[in-house]
């Protein structure tokens, strides 16, 4: 039961050994909080969700930190943009981050904290760098010197002479081009601290390596984010980090992008896809589905048609547990066991897709012991399905599904099932006196306005179409 992971700083997989035994320590980027999240930014936090999940039923104690980054150049520009607060844009942003990840079924992190709280943090940690002489303060700023760390641009695999360090406005004073921001001095109307060199604020990399050591201390397991924040941020992490004292983190793990048109999903390219707008066209659970299930380090194309090839899948699935819990004639718990062959497919670099696969097996056997008319047996499949889905966040009967769009969802179901009833009443009225063109053209109906009658021995039956 050894879990294997890809690791990016070794450019392979590894077998993970955690520092502590039985525990595992993780820490996410998270959101960069000038906008409102699109389906890109929440597959990160969907992905190590379900990693998250996987090492918790493998029996670890989780250590989950998923940051905010509330202050930084794109905010700031925002605020000036909209001629409002840059803390206001940060605030509402992040919430709208937070109920994307509560509507898509992410279990909340463990510590969650915003960079505008740990400016103390990252002083000590300017000072300790200064002092080592892997720092210096020029004009009011403060940078890291980028040749006084020998493993500088190992996890990028970069050479230092060709390196072009992407740099900001007023960055002023540098001894090297390549050098980067820890501590930007202060400009007219932007928020600022005090600090030892002169008001300011801060730079981003420098935000999560202080909130990692605060959070996890001088060495973690787990380092995770999305393929484009492995240079320059998650490079300078790494330098400010270890120069300062730290060992950091042992493992290094990326998701990769939502794509569309070939190009990474961004605000920038004006091509988003919000979460709130996502979840008003496909249910939550769909969103999921389509999202978690791919392997975190395959890119995935958006488009409709794919949606609809998700939503169809996870009907397949829903509408086997449904027919399972009616021929049981109650709900049937998850087994305490997930199959052997799904416990290997996400041992082995959360493989999701292989683990899905032995699924969708396990339902079709569900089926046949349905049409065998072999209670025992379907009711052993779902026990397997449901517990396999409990580890990928996808189990329709857990709660979360079950009461995640809240009372007015459930008393609309409630409401379309009455009077779907009704229709399927007359319907069935309509065939005990062999009115067959009546009966078929109430179907029919039914299934124009996306609806799927099924008939069963213990009557008819709809569901949801596929969109």
């Amino acid at each position: 039961m050894t879990i294997r992971l890809y690791d990016t700083s070794a450019r392979q997989i590894r077998d993970f050994v955690p520092l502590a035994a039985g525990c595992v320590s993780i820490y996410l980027c998270g959101a960069t909080v000038q906008a409102a999240p699109h389906i890109g930014h929440i597959r990160s936090g969907l992905n190590f969700d379900i990693m998250r999940r996987w090492f918790a039923y493998r029996g670890y104690d989780v250590t989950f930190v998923r940051n905010v980054t509330d202050i930084d150049d794109k905010i700031i520009k925002k605020s000036a943009e909209q001629n409002r607060p840059w803390w206001s844009i940060a605030y509402e942003n992040e919430r709208a981050f937070n109920t994307g990840y509560d509507v898509l079924g992410c279990l909340p992190a463990g510590y969650e904290p915003r960079a505008t709280g740990h400016v103390p943090e990252m002083i000590e940690m300017m000072r300790g760098l200064i002092e080592r002489g892997h720092a210096y303060e020029a004009e009011g700023n403060v940078y890291f010197d980028v040749r006084s760390y020998d493993g500088y641009l190992q996890l990028s695999n970069q050479d230092l002479d060709d390196l072009r360090q992407p740099s900001g406005e007023g960055e002023t004073g540098k001894r090297d081009p390549r050098d980067f921001a820890m501590w930007k001095a202060v400009k007219p109307g932007e928020p600022s601290w005090e600090t030892p060199w002169g008001r300011g604020r801060p730079g981003w990399h420098l935000e999560c390596s202080a909130m990692a050591h605060k959070y996890l201390g001088r060495a973690f397991d787990i380092h995770g984010g999305g393929i484009d924040l492995i240079f320059p941020h998650h490079e300078n992490e790494i330098a400010q980090s270890k120069a300062f004292g730290d060992d950091f983190a042992t493992y290094w793990l990326h998701n990769a992008w939502v794509t569309l048109s070939g190009e990474k999903m961004s605000k920038s390219l004006g091509n988003s896809v919000l979460v709130s707008e996502m979840v008003k066209k496909w249910r939550p659970i769909v969103l999921r589905y389509y999202l978690g299930t791919p392997h975190y380090r395959s890119m995935i194309e958006y488009s409709d048609d794919a949606l609809r090839e998700a939503d169809s899948a996870f009907a397949r699935i829903e509408g086997f547990v449904q027919r399972v819990i009616e021929k049981a004639g109650g709900v049937v718990e998850p087994s305490a066991e997930v199959p052997l062959a799904f416990a290997e497919a996400m041992d082995d670099d959360m493989g999701v897709p292989q683990a899905l696969a032995i699924v969708h097996t396990t339902v079709r056997q569900g089926n046949s012991a349905l049409a065998a008319d072999d209670k025992e047996a379907a009711v052993a499949r779902l026990a397997e399905v449901r517990a396999m889905l409990g580890v990928l966040g996808l189990d329709p009967l857990d709660e979360q599904w079950a009461t995640g769009e809240g009372d007015r969802g459930e008393d609309l179901h409630g409401a379309v099932d009455t009077l779907v009833r009704l229709v399927l009443e007359q319907r069935e009225a309509a065939r005990s006196r062999k009115d067959w063109a009546t009966a078929d053209a109430i179907r029919d109906q039914l299934q124009q306005s996306g609806l799927v009658i099924e008939d069963s021995p213990s009557g008819p039956r709809w569901t949801l179409g596929p969109r």
